[in-house]
C-alpha cells in the first residue's frame, strides 16, 4: 500500500509541476486562450476559444436552470467554465477546485477583473481528497480533468460523497475506447500523461452505478477530441514565433498532440459528455 500511495502522490505532483511550468502557462494562455484548457466542440467554430466556450454552454444546456444551485468544479483550470457558468448561465456559486497553484491564481485574478468573486470561490487541492462537507453540492462538473487522476475511483468516491441526493455529476474526459484490448499504441499518450492507463465510457458507467448513481444521458462526441487537438497542433505551429518557448518544447507539444490525433482516428480514443445523478 505504501508505494501505491507514493505513486499516486507522484503523479499529483507530476501533473501540477507541469501545469505550473512557465511554458505550459505560456502555450494554455497563449494558444488556449487562457480561459480554460479543455477539448473544444468545432461544429461551428474553428477559434479555439470559441470551441471551448460551446463546451461549457453545450454542458449548461444540458442541466437547465441553475439558478438556485451550488456547482463544484473539480479540476477547474483558469476558471473559465465557472466564469461562464455564473456569467452567462446565471448559477448561483460555483466552487472551483484544482491542484495547480498558477493556474489558480490565474482565476482568482480573471473572477476578481470580472466581477464574480462573490459567487466563485477557488480551492487549492486535489479531486480525491476534497476539502469539504458530504452532501454540499447540487452539482459536480469536471472538464478533461479526471485524466490526470493516479486513483479515479477516489475521485468517483469523492464526488458521490460531496454531492446531495439527486445532485448530477456532469462532466467531460479524453478516455481509452471500450474493450480495448491491444493499448501499445497508446504508451506514447500514457508516457506523456505518466498514467498506466485512460478511463473509458465503461469504466465511468460501471462505477457510477456501483456508487449510487443512475445514467442520465451519455452523449459520445469522439471526432471532438480529435478535431480539437488537431486545431491546437495547427495553432501552436503558426504562432511559435509569439512565445518564448524554445522550438523544442513547442515541437515536443506538437508531437504529443500528434499522438492524440492518431489515436482518435484509429478509433482507440474517446470523449464525450455524461450526466449521471446521484439517487
Amino acid at each position: 500500500m505504501a508505494s501505491e500511495t507514493m505513486t499516486d502522490e507522484a503523479g499529483v505532483a507530476v501533473a501540477r509541476d507541469y501545469y505550473d511550468s512557465s511554458d505550459a502557462i505560456e502555450f494554455y494562455s497563449t494558444i488556449w486562450g487562457g480561459e480554460d484548457i479543455h477539448v473544444g466542440i468545432y461544429d461551428d467554430t474553428r477559434d479555439i476559444r470559441e470551441a471551448s466556450a460551446t463546451t461549457v454552454d453545450t454542458m449548461a444546456g444540458l442541466l437547465g436552470d441553475l439558478g438556485d444551485l451550488h456547482v463544484l468544479d473539480i479540476g477547474s483550470g483558469y476558471g473559465g467554465g465557472a466564469r461562464r457558468l455564473v456569467a452567462k448561465h446565471g448559477a448561483a456559486h460555483v466552487t472551483c477546485l484544482n491542484i495547480a497553484e498558477e493556474e489558480n491564481a490565474r482565476n482568482r485574478k480573471l473572477t476578481g477583473e470580472a466581477g464574480l468573486s462573490d459567487r466563485i470561490e477557488v480551492f487549492d487541492g486535489s479531486f480525491d481528497a476534497l476539502p469539504f462537507d458530504g452532501e454540499a453540492f447540487d452539482v459536480v462538473w469536471s472538464q478533461d480533468a479526471i485524466l490526470h487522476a493516479p486513483d479515479r475511483d477516489a475521485v468517483l468516491d469523492e464526488v458521490a460523497r460531496v454531492l446531495k441526493p439527486g445532485g448530477r455529476f456532469i462532466f467531460t474526459d479524453p478516455m481509452q475506447a471500450d474493450g480495448l484490448a491491444d493499448t501499445s499504441a497508446l504508451q506514447p499518450i500514457y508516457d506523456r500523461i505518466h498514467l498506466q492507463n485512460l478511463a473509458s465510457f465503461g469504466f465511468y458507467r460501471e462505477g457510477l452505478k456501483a456508487r449510487g448513481f443512475e445514467e442520465v444521458e451519455v452523449q459520445d462526441r469522439s471526432n471532438q477530441l480529435r478535431n480539437h487537438y488537431a486545431r491546437v497542433a495547427e495553432e501552436l505551429d503558426a504562432r511559435r514565433g509569439e512565445l518564448s518557448a524554445s522550438d523544442a518544447f513547442v515541437d515536443r507539444m506538437i508531437a504529443g498532440l500528434g499522438h492524440w490525433v492518431r489515436g482518435a482516428d484509429e478509433g482507440r480514443l474517446t470523449w464525450g459528455i455524461m450526466i449521471f445523478r446521484k439517487r
